[in-house]
């Protein structure tokens, strides 16, 4: 729990969707980006990310230490380093890169789009999750203090979100990748949680180094 004055911000890993000839994805197609970190020696399982294509995953920084070794994706175990990592809660992003070359031929193929445009408030989102694929709300700012409505401008209602950062929030139409969630915001006088915060896909988009492809 991280004070600050009436209100906390709890960090989430130690405690957060197209028409031709062709089906409409579903909520559970995105599941196939979801990934677990693994970290030390012993591969122990940790906090999510999000493949985004070319062995690459985005997640929260404060779930991607220096000891994250590798990552689970479709039950694969594959060795992985982070390549950048931000701070948290300024920038809490980091980027991993696996070993693609061990990757089977279906997810080096795969490749997550970002949203151009934030969802406006009221749009229904997607969470992405280990644990499950659930459904959520964009929530305006303006319900927060002030000061917290510049820090932390892109909120989802708050769902069950503990445990899940780095978790991904999908547009529930496009299917592209609106963010990663990093905290949830609680009012300490009433003892509720009010929201939580995701880092926006146009933050990712200059987070990830020039020249980088996927």
């Amino acid at each position: 729990m991280r004070p600050l004055t009436h209100w906390v911000c709890l960090a989430l890993g130690a405690a957060v969707v197209i028409t031709v000839a062709r089906a409409q994805p579903t909520d559970d197609s995105l599941q196939i980006y979801v990934v677990r970190m693994l970290s030390g020696p012993e591969q122990n399982p940790g906090g999510a990310g999000i493949y985004i294509g070319n062995g690459l995953v985005i997640t929260a920084a404060h779930v991607a230490g220096p000891s994250v070794r590798g990552v689970r994706i479709k039950g694969l175990n594959v060795p992985a380093k982070p390549v950048k990592v931000g701070t948290f809660p300024q920038l809490d992003l980091a980027l991993i890169s696996m070993d693609k070359e061990t990757l089977p031929i279906s997810l080096r193929l795969r490749r997550m789009p970002l949203c151009q445009r934030q969802a406006p408030i009221g749009a229904s989102v997607i969470i992405a999750a280990p644990q499950a694929i659930t459904r959520s709300r964009i929530m305006s700012p303006m319900l927060l203090p002030p000061d917290y409505q510049v820090k932390f401008p892109t909120l989802i209602s708050d769902v069950d979100t503990g445990g899940k950062s780095g978790s991904g929030v999908f547009d529930a139409e496009k299917k592209c990748l609106l963010g990663i969630l990093s905290l949830k915001i609680t009012n300490n006088l009433v003892h509720k949680d009010i929201a939580t915060y995701f880092v926006p896909a146009s933050t990712i988009r200059s987070f990830v180094p020039a020249g980088t492809r996927w």
